[in-house]
């Protein structure tokens, strides 16, 4: 059950594909702001690879932090660490059914694209991978990015509008930048005049990832 300072809490978890002991690499998939787990489950409709589970956490009341991921940190608070949290006991209870992080990829897009980056600079190690689909790493303009530990070669790919309503080019380069100096192999493509969504290239990208998973 949701207590205050942690409101997500409790709150449902959605599995699709194979157990994950089973499976090959699992995911971590984060929806965005006013999605569902339902929702962003399209996403791993749309891509390829079979062997790959899925855990897809649902934020209490579909929403994982109440202002931009641009805003003061504090004001995101207590939400913005509650999030967090959902993400860190997917991966202790992964590690306790023998999934190391060496297999998860950690993946969202929007709202769930910027915790999940977020999550994986606070959380250095090698994963699987990390996919960033309109997000970037989370705070305002000046932020200390002292991250500490290595990715150790992670695959982390970064694709993002030029134009994006909710998500800054520059913030996007900045997250490039930060993943690079922390030793992650960095991917990031940028596409002219594109809305805020998925796009095939994106797509493509994600299963590239995937199938590489940790044949490292």
């Amino acid at each position: 059950m949701a207590v205050a300072h942690d409101p997500h809490a409790g709150q449902p978890v959605l599995q699709h594909g194979p157990a994950p002991s089973k499976a090959r690499l699992t995911s971590i998939l984060i929806h965005g702001r006013g999605d569902s787990p339902e929702g962003i489950l399209g996403l791993a409709h749309a891509l390829e690879p079979t062997d790959v589970a899925y855990l897809v956490p649902e934020a209490a009341g579909r929403t994982w932090y109440p202002y931009s991921f641009l805003a003061p940190i504090e004001q995101n608070e207590p939400y913005l660490s509650s999030a967090l949290r959902v993400i860190d006991r997917l991966v202790a209870a992964l590690g306790q059914e023998g999934v190391p992080p060496e297999r998860i990829v950690l993946m969202g897009f929007s709202q769930g694209a910027c915790l999940s980056l977020e999550y994986a600079a606070r959380h250095a190690r090698t994963y699987a991978g990390v996919a960033g689909l309109s997000g970037g790493l989370i705070g305002p303009p000046g932020t200390p990015r002292d991250y500490t530990g290595s990715l150790d070669n992670t695959p982390v790919f970064l694709g993002c509008s030029d134009v994006d309503a909710h998500i800054p080019l520059a913030r996007v380069e900045e997250s490039a930048r930060v993943f690079r100096r922390m030793g992650a192999d960095v991917d990031e493509r940028i596409y002219p005049g594109m809305d805020h969504t998925i796009n095939a290239d994106e797509l493509a990208a994600v299963n590239a990832l995937l199938r590489r998973g940790n044949a490292r």
